[in-house]
């Protein structure tokens, strides 16, 4: 097999393409030969040191991928060699093969691409809590979705539409927010032209007629996330999603009283290992929306596995529009 391993992780530029054994499932576990891998923004924190979780030396990065079963560890019976999968396991998903624990592996359905599959997990199930579960959001509430043309944006927006909201769309450029728009946004704020703190909150309030927003979904931080919060409609909920723009926010609590509003933190992945039940009904539910046409990852590109390197500069760049998805052969 072959593989980008990350020896030191002190960027991009120090991994490397190497020739590594096939490894052998154990207990547990299933070897995936790897069709098509996503890129996430933690995995570029990752190979900077910069996220939460720090694998041990040397490690391939690559946190969402889909494949094909090539072999399984001992008391895997749910899964077959030769059966599709998606998972979502942290690292190991930027190579030819992979071990992954079985209990991480979700079963394709027919007719389910590798390339959908590899951008599916994170940003929809990312989404979904966040706004079914962590906001309760209901049919007829405004929800204003931040960095709204990237993954878990743009999976924000199309389940807060079929959950029968009304969805505000803010991103960087007119083509972004046009992109907004043909997946469902109702509206869009151009946030280059309608520049924080000011001009921003005045395209927000024109755009609720004054109310404000029930419900913000905040993957940026940064500079967004007060006067974002200062929009918000009275017993709104803010939900803390990531921190694309870098720094931490702090938000004045005297807002959160003011307006008899939440601030919701949203970690997926803890959920999924605190309630597995839950996450596996989620899971579910989002596989049929997928089916019935609800839902569809939005593709920037897609890549040879062997041009990762390019791949990370075009997210870092801030072009990608949705999801960028590396290929194997």
């Amino acid at each position: 097999m072959h593989a980008w391993l990350c020896e030191n992780p002190v960027g991009v530029d120090a991994l490397q393409w190497k020739e590594l054994p096939t490894p052998r499932p154990l207990a547990g576990e299933v070897l995936v030969e790897i069709k098509a891998a996503s890129l996430n923004f933690p995995d570029l924190l990752i190979v900077q040191n910069k996220y939460q979780h720090k694998p041990p030396l040397p490690f391939v990065p690559g946190s969402e991928y889909a494949g094909v079963i090539a072999a399984v560890g001992e008391g895997v019976t749910y899964l077959k060699v030769g059966q599709h999968v998606a998972c979502l396991s942290g690292t190991g998903g930027f190579g030819t093969h992979t071990i992954a624990p079985a209990h991480l592996c979700m079963p394709l359905p027919a007719g389910f691409p590798f390339v959908d599959a590899a951008a599916f997990i994170m940003i929809y199930a990312t989404s979904h809590h966040a706004l079914v579960d962590r906001a309760q959001l209901k049919a007829g509430e405004t929800v204003l979705v931040l960095g709204a043309a990237g993954g878990v944006g743009t999976a924000a927006i199309q389940i807060a539409k079929t959950m029968g909201a009304r969805v505000i769309a803010a991103a960087s450029t007119d083509e972004k927010c046009a992109l907004c728009r043909s997946i469902g946004a109702d509206a869009t704020i151009n946030y280059t032209t309608h520049a924080v703190p000011t001009a921003f909150r005045e395209a927000v309030k024109a755009a609720t007629d004054g109310k404000g927003p029930d419900v913000i979904y905040d993957p940026v931080g940064g500079d967004f996330a007060e006067p974002a919060f200062r929009s918000i409609a009275w017993r709104g909920r803010y939900l803390v999603v990531g921190f694309a723009a870098g720094p931490i926010p702090s938000l004045p609590l005297n807002l959160a009283l003011l307006k008899g509003a939440s601030i919701v933190g949203v970690f997926w992945g803890d959920f999924s290992r605190r309630e597995p039940k839950a996450n596996a009904s989620m899971m579910q539910e989002l596989a049929q929306w997928y089916g019935q046409g609800k839902v569809k990852p939005v593709i920037d590109r897609t890549m040879p596995m062997a041009e990762l390197k390019a791949a990370y500069a075009r997210m870092g760049s801030r072009a990608v529009k949705g999801k960028l998805v590396l290929v194997n052969p």
